[in-house]
């Protein structure tokens, strides 16, 4: 899950996603997070916000058609312009006061639209409504499944229990995913437990009253120990802490989540929840899904088993035991993956890190967006929430027209999320500038090419929502189908593996030391290594999503039905690696915990769209005509548009999954 995207539709209640979601907001602001360092301030704007929001619910009972449309995207832009930012506060804000009080007024909007699609009087002029054209049509279809999913038709009752689950859901992710985020665990290693660990990890790293090293959890430290420590005990011990991260209080509130979306589909008369949302995506259904999946499965299970031997011999060699009667355990794996790559390619990613100092690579992934969107980024200055944190307009590199702001917070801190993820704070449409923020956690020594392309993929992110061109705030950005939004992120994971675009570096820092191009392409070939492994491990997370959201069988009906943690460890036993016992992953796993329940599979079924759409850039990754003509067929619709017409437009011809089974074949 190192380069997983967690949009700031994540954060939100499944069930409002086409209402309440990241591509809401207001009418633009110099500086969306004036006012927003002070908990009082905050709590009060918010009552403030509920007040206007129902003043604009009444008025919305009684808006004319023509002015429907609109006034639906107004009243999202009022809620997004307060909402979008403070959903990123709580996420990087290093005062607790401030990111409770964010997760509060996050609550407290949700509430309200909960039931504001539950106005049945907004819902028949919604249905009465003739579009005036295919854009308007796509809007109020979009709406009225919003409503419908929120319950308008049900019986009274059941609308009123789904309006109750709605609101419990925002509440239980949030607290799903505040106790991932603020996990203070630190390991204790001796000095000489560390031997193979680079020593910028953990020179600088607080001691305890034994002297031993205090280590968090946190991925510039969690990887490279990973990688690179030599004794087997060091990495279990770090592998267990990392795999015991939310608790038994979260195992608890995850069932609790998945008992309530269950109950939520049986209200419509669905067997599952992921009957529930799939109904609504690019797949269609769970069996689309499980069809796809069987068929990455066909092709990866056999070269994961290729690939886990490989490595069990390896470490036969390295402990002189026989393969046979060697345990390969899951702690031993990202180090014999890394001894092998050094190996087979002579390809050490630490070493990698004095190419990529984090700002240049940063100024890196501008120049990639210059070079293809003929965009600019302007500095703005320092974020208001962090002095790591910093700003950038981007801007039409021709005429300097403004496009928008971004916002980019690289480096981990304690209570900050921590994986690298994008939050579209508001969106673009007709009349408003978007506004997104970048977050990782990298190592302030410098980039391995493999945290480069993370960087890339998370800018995708952000310049999808920032390149949006749409009428409507419901459709800007990112605001398309949950199983297409990744693909134009990790669509451009490739190109930091290719010469031409390694070129730019040098133009952003000329002290930089360039990577050599041999070891580009050994570290090209080497990316690949072990793709059977890692594509099975991705099955795995979508499989477990799809069975703990999916039907129950008849023999497990009621408390028979299986905990999160019962199904995660009949499924990972299943797998060639078996289940560790005592581990504990789905308590961290935020993103079924939230926006991509029943969603994960998004991932590889976006993969297989993102190696149909990298094949326009086959010749050329720096090719500025193909790059403007994917920005403005793909990226500036957003969601006004199928993902299937996108890439139909941008390609030339409909979306194959050939390029994807290709690539998972190739040697």
């Amino acid at each position: 899950m190192r380069r997983v995207a967690r949009l700031a539709l994540a954060a939100l209640s499944g069930m409002l996603l086409a209402v309440a979601a990241v591509s809401a907001r207001a009418a633009p602001s110099p500086d969306p997070f004036l006012g927003l360092d002070n908990a009082a301030r905050i709590d009060a704007d918010c009552r403030r916000l509920q007040h206007d929001l129902k003043a604009d619910e009444r008025a919305l009972e009684q808006a004319r058609a023509d002015t429907l449309l609109p006034a639906l995207d107004a009243l999202q832009q009022r809620a997004e312009a307060l909402v979008g930012p403070l959903d990123l506060l709580a996420a990087v804000h290093p005062a607790k006061p401030i990111r409770d009080a964010a997760e509060r007024c996050s609550s407290a909007v949700q509430g309200f639209f909960a039931a504001f699609l539950q106005n049945r009087r907004v819902f028949a002029r919604l249905l009465a409504l003739e579009p005036a054209d295919a854009v308007d049509a796509q809007a109020r279809r979009d709406r009225l499944d919003a409503f419908e999913d929120a319950g308008i038709a049900l019986a009274p009752a059941a609308r009123q229990r789904a309006l109750e689950i709605n609101r419990a859901l925002t509440r239980l992710g949030q607290d799903f995913e505040r106790r991932v985020r603020e996990e203070r665990t630190r390991v204790a290693f001796g000095v000489d437990e560390l031997a193979g660990v680079p020593e910028s990890v953990w020179r600088t790293a607080p001691r305890d009253a034994h002297g031993r090293v205090l280590l968090g959890l946190d991925y510039p430290t969690l990887d490279p120990l990973m990688q690179k420590a030599e004794r087997a005990a060091t990495r279990e011990r770090m592998w267990r802490a990392a795999n015991a991260r939310g608790g038994a209080e979260n195992l608890r509130v995850l069932a609790r989540l998945a008992d309530l979306r269950r109950e939520y589909a049986r209200l419509f008369g669905l067997d599952s929840y992921a009957d529930f949302v799939l109904r609504r995506r690019m797949a269609g259904s769970a069996a689309a899904v499980g069809g796809f999946l069987d068929a990455v499965r066909q092709v990866a299970g056999p070269r994961e088993a290729d690939d886990l031997a490989l490595l069990r011999a390896d470490k036969a060699r390295l402990l002189g035991t026989e393969p046979a009667q060697t345990v390969l355990q899951r702690w031993d794996v990202e180090f014999h993956l890394e001894r092998v790559r050094r190996a087979n390619f002579a390809v050490d990613q630490e070493a990698l890190r004095v190419h990529f100092p984090p700002e240049a690579s940063l100024r890196f992934v501008f120049a990639i967006a210059q070079r293809l969107f003929g965009v600019r980024a302007e500095p703005l200055g320092p974020a208001p929430w962090h002095p790591d944190a910093q700003a950038f307009r981007i801007v039409e590199a021709a005429d300097g027209r403004p496009l928008g702001t971004l916002y980019v917070d690289l480096y981990p801190r304690p209570d900050k999320y921590g994986h690298a993820a994008m939050w579209p704070v508001r969106a673009g449409a007709a009349g408003v500038q978007p506004v997104a923020a970048l977050v990782a956690n990298l190592d302030r020594h410098g980039l391995t090419l493999d945290e480069l392309e993370t960087l890339l993929h998370e800018a995708g992110h952000a310049f999808h929502a920032l390149l949006g061109q749409t009428r409507y705030a419901q459709h800007g950005g990112t605001s398309v189908l949950l199983d297409f939004v990744e693909a134009p992120s990790q669509m451009l994971e490739d190109w930091v593996y290719d010469p031409a675009v390694q070129g730019l570096f040098t133009q952003v820092c000329a002290e930089c030391t360039p990577i050599p191009r041999e070891t580009l392409e050994r570290a090209a070939r080497a990316r690949d290594f072990a793709k059977g492994w890692r594509t099975m491990r991705q099955l795995l997370f979508a499989s477990y999503d799809l069975a703990l959201y999916g039907p129950i069988s008849s023999t497990t009906r009621g408390p028979a039905r299986e905990t999160p943690l019962a199904l995660w460890t009949r499924l990972e036993s299943a797998t060639p690696l078996g289940h560790v016992p005592g581990s504990r992953f789905p308590a961290s796993f935020e993103h079924i915990a939230g926006g991509y329940a029943a969603g994960y599979y998004a991932y590889l079924w976006s993969l297989a769209q993102a190696k149909d759409l990298r094949s326009a850039f086959a010749s050329d990754k720096l090719d500025a005509a193909v790059g403007r003509r994917y920005r403005d067929t793909v990226l500036a619709p957003g969601g006004e548009q199928p993902p299937a017409e996108l890439m139909r437009r941008f390609l030339g011809r409909p979306a194959s999954n050939d390029a994807f089974f290709r690539w998972l074949r190739q040697p």
